[in-house]
């Protein structure tokens, strides 16, 4: 499998060698796969954790609700 780029769009594929061999060169250069990998691959969202201090009043709703 290689990874080409088309330089004019900013597209990057991944295909076999053999049809990699066939378009090389006329719309398509050879780009490393980190690079595929940073463009076909979306990070993961960062979640934060959360924590939540009830105050007394609002622990003492709390219990009256119950």
């Amino acid at each position: 499998m290689k990874c080409l780029k088309n330089p004019n769009t900013g597209n990057i594929i991944r295909v076999t060698d053999k049809q990699a061999d066939q378009i090389s060169g006329k719309e398509w250069q050879f780009v490393s796969k980190t690079e595929w990998k940073s463009v076909s691959r979306k990070p993961e969202p960062v979640v934060e954790a959360k924590t939540e201090e009830a105050t007394i009043s609002e622990k003492q709703l709390k219990r009256k609700k119950k």
